[in-house]
């Protein structure tokens, strides 16, 4: 009877946390600032996730860094993103700028930003970062355009969402 007790306090919890298994997924926020005419994109994923794709399309001995980082890495970083991510506004693609990157914590912050937008009555938005390295990555797209709030999950077979404002 003990055992079976001292079975169900040790090793049922340890059963429990070695089926844990990893989440995939990134958040980009896209808010359109009227008063600069800018939409503007910020893209957390994870570092570690990054940098396995990276070092999977690139350069296997890549290594993102906080600190004394290779130049190449932010090339790589920019080239992976422009290759992932598309805007339409109004049925038109627009070029994406690469603002740059940071670190906090175990995730990448990534900086986009589309210039010379008037008016948004339309946006189309393609997002399939990492789904080349992980079949169960999502990545949630949270909006602000026009004062109207909007989210989406995007997947593999669903990477990309339009929204109308008119």
């Amino acid at each position: 009877m003990k055992l079976k007790y001292l079975f169900i306090l040790f090793v049922v919890p340890l059963m429990a946390f070695s089926s844990l298994h990893k989440y995939y997924v990134s958040i980009t926020q896209v808010e359109y600032v009227s008063e600069k005419k800018s939409l503007q994109l910020i893209s957390r994923i994870f570092i570690d996730d990054l940098e396995d794709v990276l070092q999977a399309r690139y350069d296997e001995n890549l290594v993102m860094a906080y600190k004394n980082e290779d130049k190449q890495v932010d090339l790589y970083v920019e080239k992976y993103i422009r290759s992932k991510f598309g805007i339409k506004i109004n049925g038109q693609e627009v070029p994406l700028n690469y603002i740059g990157k940071e670190y906090e914590d175990d995730i990448a912050i990534v900086y986009l930003e589309v210039e010379n937008v008037k008016k948004i009555s339309s946006i189309e938005i393609t997002n399939s970062v990492l789904y080349d390295l992980y079949e169960e990555q999502q990545n949630i797209i949270r909006t602000k355009i026009n004062s109207k709030n909007k989210s989406f999950i995007l997947t593999r077979e669903n990477d990309k969402a339009m929204l109308n404002y008119d």
